[in-house]
Formats: structure tokens, sequence, C-alpha cells
């Protein structure tokens, strides 16, 4: 089973430095590939200073898109996804491997709680896990955690879903159990990273953590989220025209209105839901009959 570690870095040269010398001595024989997303300090020249292909970019395009292009390049057969800034032990990868061996299509390392940068994102990551928890039935353990190993060709299945930015760990692992793949969890224990602080932003991406928990949904089963909307508006019509009719014997427009946007959201959510699964069918088609 040939492997490929990728490495997506920002301004990540001191990581870097304690983590390609342990990677090496974890999976000897692995093929490295550090993607520099337009970092302003020495981030390739240690990478290349320690054995690791270099992919750099002219400007920074986002985590996510550093992900793509690692992936795109990888001649592994499996793919290991880690930081570079030094929070992910290299020596867990053989986990990671054990479980793909068994047999699942993708498997992530699940921080404990010293592993999350602070409590807010804690809190944001558990409050993830719930709710792809419920939308799935299965039990999801760390949605949003960078640190995975994945069967290559099922990976790149759906590099045209990742965006661009950091959600790629929320959209992969939804994609996966949408399509049946099996997916497995690993509990470890993370460090603090090396260097500069997170490049993520709360205030900043507030709006961002947002968007993940609507993209959880569309990804997987828009209907959940959308049927229970319906519903409320649907109880919340018929009860208040029970109330209208019981003191002033009439059908009001509120009555009307609230029905109505039971209805809407309801056509809306089935739209989408079939949206979604020809979307699926669509990439299952693109990787079985790439195009010239």
């Amino acid at each position: 089973m040939r492997v490929t570690v990728v490495l997506p870095a920002k301004n990540e040269s001191a990581g870097l430095a304690m983590t390609l010398p342990a990677l090496a001595g974890a999976v000897p024989g692995a093929e490295v590939i550090v993607v520099d997303d337009g970092s302003t300090d020495d981030t390739a020249a240690v990478a290349t200073l320690h054995g690791a292909t270099v992919l750099s970019s002219p400007y920074s395009m986002g985590n996510g898109a550093a992900i793509k292009r690692g992936a795109r390049a990888a001649r592994g057969d499996v793919i290991v996804f880690m930081d570079a800034d030094g929070q992910h032990d290299p020596a867990h990868i053989p986990l990671l491997l054990e479980r793909i061996e068994a047999g699942y299509d993708l498997v992530v390392g699940a921080r404990d709680g010293t592993g999350q940068a602070n409590l807010h994102r804690g809190l944001a990551n558990r409050f993830y896990n719930t709710l792809a928890t419920w939308m799935t039935g299965h039990k999801v353990l760390d949605l949003t955690s960078g640190f995975r190993a994945v069967r290559a060709d099922r990976f790149r299945e759906f590099l045209h879903l990742l965006p661009n930015g950091f959600s790629y760990p929320t959209t992969s692992t939804m994609a996966f159990f949408r399509s049946a793949y099996p997916v497995a969890y690993v509990p470890m224990a993370v460090s603090r990273r090396v260097g500069t602080s997170s490049h993520i932003r709360p205030f900043r991406d507030g709006v961002r953590f947002l968007l993940i928990i609507f993209r959880i949904a569309t990804l997987y089963s828009p209907l959940k989220l959308f049927a229970p909307a319906s519903a409320a508006f649907l109880a919340t019509g018929l009860g208040y025209y029970a109330w209208t009719f019981l003191t002033t014997g009439r059908f009001t427009n509120m009555s009307a209105l609230l029905l109505s946007a039971a209805v809407i959201i309801f056509l809306i959510g089935l739209v989408s839901e079939q949206i979604t699964g020809l979307t699926y069918l669509a990439s299952r088609l693109d990787s079985e009959h790439p195009r010239p």
C-alpha cells in the first residue's frame, strides 16, 4: 500500500522543521508533499531541505485549495492529510493506516479535549459533531479534524465539492457518509501548534462556521434540516388558526402565511434532496468515466 502524506503549509517553517524528521521515521518510504500556500517565510526551503516534494502557490489560495492540489499530485493509494504546525504526531499515522487496511475508506484522528484551541472552538466543534451524528445516524467524534487517512481514488471523487477555505474536513466527511463509504475514528491527543497563532479568527470566521452547519445538512440530507422547519411552521399555522377560529370565528391572513411557508419550505427541501442526489451521482460517474 503506497502512502502519500500531504501537508498544507502557510508560514509553517518552524512546525515543518519538527514534523518532517519525525514523519520520515514514522512512515519510511512514504511520499511527502508540502503544499506551500503563498508563504512569506522559508517554508518551501525547509521542506525541500528535509526531502519533501514542494508545490508552491504564488499567493494564498486557502487551506482547502492546498489540500486539493496535494491530492491531485499524490501518487499513493492512500493519502494522509495532516497539519504542518506540529499539532499532529506522525507516530499516530500507523494507527490510521491500520484502519484503512481493515476496510475503511476514511479514517479520522479524533482530537481529545486538550486538542481544542480554546473553549469557543471546543464548544463549536462539539455542536458540529452532535449535528453530524444526528444527520448521518453514525457517531461522529471529530467532524473538523484535519488529521486523516483516506483512499486516494475515493477522495478524488469529491474534489469539486471541496471549498478552498478551512471547511474541507466537514465537506469530505459528509460526502463519504452520503456515498456509503465506511468512516472510522481513532481518538488521539494533539499538541499545541508551533510558530505563529492560528490562521482562524473566531469573529471573522463566525459566518463561515454558520455556513458549515448548513453545509453539513445540504451535503448529507437537506430534508433533515428543512422538514423540521416545515413542521414547525405547520404546527404554528394550525395552532394560530385554531386560536383565531375559536376567538373570532375566521381564518386569518397570518394563518395562511404560516401554512404556505410550511409547504414552501418542505418543497425546497424536497428539491434540495434531489439536487444532492444528482450531485453525488455526477461525482460517481465522473470518477468512473474521467474526461480526456
